[in-house]
């Protein structure tokens, strides 16, 4: 999948953000990017380099995450030959290749104390100390960092040093979650969904019908701009008909009435309260006032049965075992809501 550098959306928190990010872009200080994940502190940290006076010059990220412990200090600064087991030969870090432009350093939080430490005298300083080695280099680096924690809270349980905080935090940027960008989910999907139809040879786009629509508005998208990606994409590749709108979403790609039997047994020694006679689907019901109880009974009825359906491909059998019911029942119940076309 290719990198996404664009910045599509409408919503003023999230133009806001953008806007912030364009403004500090000019200054040579320190950033600090907040915000869940997949909702684009990446593409955030790239603006930053790309609209700064170091855009010509190196642009190199580390995701601290993706080091142990024991390494993190030897990517960040370096290491002379003989530092350590294995270190053959001397090597550069990453504050020295990126000497003279930015360094994107993702997940902070996770950072040890002790790599903490070094990383703030190089901030404090501009200088840096190869594993191993006596003498300190100078470096001149505009330090972008990301994070998905709180890092005040962090200072607060000590776990993220205070004075390294003050000295990343000149501007800090907070992304909102895709859930508070009044307007952008539809926006967003639009984007991916002509794409992905693009992509599989579609001779136009449908656009999304009302159930699509509606599902798109409800759900609470934990995993932001990345999840809706996956979902819209996924949506258009599986769906039949292209001259049709795309009118069913599968929010759990793992959703499926032949889940491991592993995974069934953890769901039920959690919720040891629960028993077989609870109907699942019951807890999703709306408990708002009703007017015509047999109405809402059909509707909801309705509903789960799509649902179910599109889960299920489509495939009135497995639907059938997915619920509980026969074949015949299935086919009766399709019939009374009209979804057995």
């Amino acid at each position: 999948m290719e990198r996404e550098t664009q910045f599509i959306g409408q919503s003023a928190a999230f133009q806001d953000a953008v806007e912030r990010a364009s403004l500090a872009a000019s200054l040579d200080r320190p950033v600090l990017v907040i915000g869940e994940r997949g909702t684009g502190k990446e593409l955030i940290a790239e603006r930053l380099h790309r609209l700064s006076t170091r855009w010509d010059r190196p642009y190199v990220i580390m995701n601290c995450a993706a080091m142990p412990e024991t390494l993190i200090e030897s990517e960040l600064f370096g290491h002379e030959a003989g530092a350590f087991t294995g270190a053959t030969r001397s090597r550069a870090g990453r504050f020295e290749e990126a000497d003279g432009g930015t360094l994107f350093l993702d997940e902070l939080a996770t950072m040890s104390m002790g790599a903490q430490e070094r990383l703030l005298r190089a901030v404090e300083y501009g200088e840096v100390t190869r594993v191993g080695a006596s003498r300190p280099i100078r470096v001149d680096v505009r330090i972008v960092a990301a994070t998905n924690e709180h890092l005040p809270a962090l200072v607060d349980d000590n776990r993220f040093r205070a004075d390294l905080l003050d000295r990343l935090s000149f501007e800090v940027i907070t992304l909102p979650p895709l859930r508070a960008r009044e307007g952008d989910i539809e926006v967003l999907a639009t984007y991916f969904g002509q794409r992905m139809a693009a992509v599989i040879g579609w001779d136009e786009w449908p656009g999304f019908g009302p159930r699509a629509l509606a599902a798109m508005e409800g759900h609470d998208w934990p995993g932001n701009v990345r999840e809706l990606r996956n979902v819209i994409e996924r949506a258009i590749y599986r769906w039949a008909d292209p001259t049709k709108p795309v009118d069913a979403l599968s929010f759990d790609p793992f959703a499926s009435p032949w889940q491991p039997a592993v995974r069934k047994a953890a769901a039920k020694a959690e919720a040891p309260a629960a028993t077989t006679a609870d109907p699942a689907p019951a807890a999703t019901a709306s408990a708002g006032p009703v007017s015509d109880l047999r109405a809402a009974v059909d509707a909801y009825e309705r509903t789960i049965l799509a649902d179910t359906m599109a889960r299920c491909r489509f495939n009135q059998k497995v639907a059938a075992e997915a619920l509980g019911l026969s074949y015949d029942q299935i086919r009766h119940a399709l019939k009374k809501h009209g979804l057995n076309q």
